[in-house]
């Protein structure tokens, strides 16, 4: 359990005598909650560039894990938070605070620093205490019978898990469940037959219990029929711990909520009778999708007590007057459910917080799983769910290092945790201080509890990822780097080895999953820019395919793409030949549509120049890396697709055409690709002669630069590995000790420049842009507000809207 950097408030010298002076205004209650696409949201009592305390209250924030010191504000609250919750997907925010007001937020336009409340809801003179989202119906989990399988249909399962609110048809609505102090349950439904856009709010609420009664410790978990389990207490250790079944319905725009009593226990009576333990202050389902297992904290004057209790069914005897008739001899006996105690852990410390898994991805039954606890002497302890086992633990003192000025020393030692969450995949923990400051922990996999991270797990995991569309940044950053090639050949083994269809769908995500694990390698440089080339390609192909409409509509079953990838079987090296065994109908587009594609027209024959032109590095003993995209024959041939298509379409618009900066202008640049990738894709190895036409390209046409060296201040980045932990971040600064700048062997002859690349549109932006899009994953940039002229360059912008050509998440980047 290591600590791999703490995010600190910025201390100068002149700061840190302020906040030495405010420090009882900066501390308080927060909460951290950290999504399913790796962004974390936290609460401060100030805002975190306030040294003085003046603007105490409530205060959200959000950031991306890779990069924690962008942080930006949602919103300011004057009552305290008390609940901040992700949905599924990792959408949307919920918050709520202690003057019963439940707020929704979104990603505007999906840009990570640009948020949009969605609508506002009060219970007026409630204290929230709990909240969760509705359940969306959506559950893959491994076959843990089936995890050495090959195929992913049989390796993961859909599970049924109803959703649990349903519109008519079982579509599931959008919106949350809220527990107040007082024992009420409050509902939020996000209808979306709002005006403009905005869903319209359906408010209902009734009482947990059959009446209302104090509330201090709640905790909400999805029940396996779309109803809710809520586990309540009243803060004594002498009144039972309560749960309840709640179900919520919706018709014609009114909600139905019903709650039912479940069976209820207390605590173990031994500790209780000596007095150790008084108060319950903290209940956690073990997962949050497992009704099955609750964790219980209870603190005292001799420290801390966390039981597991476990819901069995169990047979009860009864008199025989009261048996049912049967026919047989033994009758079955009755069964009922109880709460049965199954573990304890014991501290001399009091609990502060506790957090556990947030889904379980095996169907093993119990799921292995952690339970985390965080103490007020400043300790995490890691146990393990069957037996409460301690596997590891860390101390929040780590976070500071022995060079660090006496001053900074004694205010961060006097700091404590507030609030703990693990990630989805449960490969690191977040933890937050009384001041809002963050530290990230990696954990130890769960399948192996105390061993290091194993290839075949950590392959698991990605294959998970990859057919659930979760994020998988926490797990780049529990990698060690000997095993990143290793990782990254059995991941595509196991892809290459899936039926055609299940590769078709999952082929974005893969070369994305595949491009992160290169880039975290410093010899993985050139695979990942070729990875990334291949990535944009295919959008690409997609894209200009998709303009091209068959002549004939009654041939259905075989299109303009299909035609002419049945004419690029032959060994055909003149594209002006090709052309004559095409049908020029299926391949009339719009002359302004072919206008504004000249910018990705361009990016393709810059590709196939950049291509050729390293070719003859092949001959250089050891260079082994950057040739995957050279050796890719089905790529390549896409590639000499796309020059036949361009060709068509210079006939139609010459302004479209590429632009080439040539020695001679008889050259006929297009031509000369098509037939030098022809040659190359009909050898195994490339002869002399392909090689030496090769080598005089750089003379002939000028080679623009294909990738940019973009600098990457990031955490997962190659400079992670050469850092001495924990990293010490502060917010709002860019670490130097992050800095990476990949080193890509340029094409001898290639045109070099500074300037900024949009990397979905492929154009220059100039040296220092006012206003872009960056992401914060690879740190490519581009255009905020693109002019949409027609609808193809409109499709294809909105083709990475929501997520960059890596799938990482967009912000706004100003240039000072």
């Amino acid at each position: 359990m290591d600590l791999i950097y703490a995010l600190f408030r910025k201390h100068t010298t002149n700061s840190a005598k302020s906040l030495q002076n405010y420090e009882c205004l900066h501390e308080g209650h927060t909460l951290c909650s950290v999504s399913s696409q790796n962004i974390v949201a936290f609460t401060t009592t100030t805002e975190l560039e306030d040294i003085s305390g003046k603007t105490w209250g409530s205060h959200v924030y959000v950031a991306d894990l890779n990069t924690p010191w962008h942080s930006h504000k949602v919103v300011s609250n004057k009552a305290g938070v008390t609940a901040l919750e992700w949905d599924m997907p990792g959408d949307k925010l919920l918050l709520a605070d202690t003057a019963g007001n439940v707020q929704l937020w979104s990603f505007r336009d999906h840009i990570l620093n640009d948020w949009l409340c969605l609508g506002t809801a009060s219970f007026p003179g409630e204290h929230i205490l709990g909240a969760a989202f509705f359940h969306n119906g959506k559950k893959i989990s491994l076959v843990s019978e089936k995890k050495d399988n090959i195929f992913y249909n049989e390796k993961f399962t859909h599970l049924r898990f109803p959703p649990s609110v349903r519109y008519f048809g079982g579509r599931p609505m959008e919106g949350c469940l809220v527990i107040s102090t007082t024992g009420m349950v409050g509902v939020v439904i996000a209808s979306r037959e709002g005006h403009q856009g905005s869903p319209q709010l359906i408010i209902t609420s009734d009482s947990l219990g059959s009446t209302r009664h104090r509330i201090t410790a709640v905790d909400i978990c999805y029940g396996k029929n779309g109803h809710f389990l809520v586990a309540v207490s009243s803060g004594s250790v002498s009144l039972p711990i309560q749960c309840f079944r709640v179900s919520v319905k919706q018709s014609d725009d009114k909600c139905i909520i019903m709650s039912q009593a479940l069976p209820s226990f207390f605590l173990q009576s031994s500790p209780i009778k000596e007095n150790q333990y008084r108060h319950v202050v903290q209940l956690k389902f073990v997962v949050r999708e497992d009704a099955d297992s609750l964790v219980v904290a209870a603190n005292g004057d001799s420290g801390c007590l966390v039981e597991i209790w476990e819901l069995r069914e169990k047979p009860m005897p009864i008199h025989k007057l009261f048996q049912p008739k049967s026919h047989s001899s033994q009758p079955e006996p009755f069964k009922t459910v109880l709460w049965q105690h199954q573990s304890h852990f014991m501290s001399s410390s009091p609990v502060v917080c506790i957090t556990t898994s947030k889904l379980s991805i095996t169907t093993a039954m119990p799921p292995p799983c952690y339970v985390m606890v965080a103490l007020a002497d400043g300790s995490i302890h890691c146990l393990y769910r069957d037996s409460l086992k301690q596997v590891a633990t860390a101390s929040l003192n780590q976070a500071w290092r022995q060079e660090e000025a006496p001053t900074s020393k004694q205010q961060r030692l006097g700091l404590r945790i507030s609030h703990l969450d693990m990630s989805w995949l449960g490969c690191i923990l977040v933890a937050a201080d009384t001041q809002g400051q963050l530290y990230l922990y990696r954990l130890l996999p769960i399948a192996e509890p105390g061993g290091p991270m194993t290839v075949p797990y950590a392959c698991t995991l990605l294959e998970y990822c990859l057919v659930t569309g979760l994020d998988w940044w926490d797990l780049l950053v529990s990698l060690r780097p000997s095993m990143m090639d290793t990782v990254c050949e059995r991941f595509t083994e196991s892809f290459n080895r899936q039926l055609q269809h299940v590769q078709q769908f999952h082929y974005v995500q893969f070369l994305n999953i595949k491009t992160s694990l290169y880039r975290l390698t410093v010899n993985g440089q050139s695979k990942a820019a070729d990875l990334t080339s291949l990535l944009m390609l295919h959008s690409v192909a997609t894209a200009f395919k998709s303009l091209l409409r068959p002549s004939d509509l009654s041939s259905h079953d075989k299109g303009p793409a299909e035609s002419l990838a049945a004419v690029m079987m032959d060994s055909l090296t003149d594209v002006d030949k090709v052309l004559f065994h095409l049908e020029a109908k299926e391949f009339t587009v719009e002359p302004s549509t072919l206008q504004s594609l000249q910018q990705l027209i361009q990016w393709v024959a810059d590709l196939a120049l950049n291509l050729l032109a390293r070719l003859p590095e092949q001959r250089q003993p050891g260079k082994s890396s950057g040739y995957e995209l050279l050796r890719d024959y089905k790529a390549l041939n896409t590639l000499r697709e796309l020059l036949v298509i361009i060709r068509i379409w210079g006939l139609l618009r010459q302004s479209c055409l590429p632009v080439f900066v040539r020695s001679a202008e008889n050259l006929d640049v297009l031509a000369l690709l098509f037939k030098l990738l022809s040659r190359l894709i009909q050898t195994s190895e490339p002869d002399e002669n392909l090689l030496d036409e090769c080598c005089l390209l750089p003379s002939q046409v000028m080679i623009p630069q294909l990738n940019p060296s973009t600098k990457i201040v990031a955490v997962a980045s190659p400079a992670l590995f050469y850092q001495s932990l924990p990293i010490q971040l502060e917010f709002g600064v860019e670490p130097e000790s992050l800095y990476f700048v990949p080193e890509l062997s340029p094409v001898e002859g290639a045109m070099q420049t500074e300037q900024t690349v949009d990397s979905i549109r492929h154009i220059y932006l100039g040296r220092q842009p006012l206003v872009v899009k960056q992401c914060s994953r690879c740190g490519c940039k581009a255009q905020v507000q693109s002019m949409t002229r027609t609808a193809a360059i409109r499709a294809w912008d909105q083709r990475w809207a929501r997520a960059c050509r890596c799938g990482g998440h967009w912000r706004i980047h100003r240039f000072l």
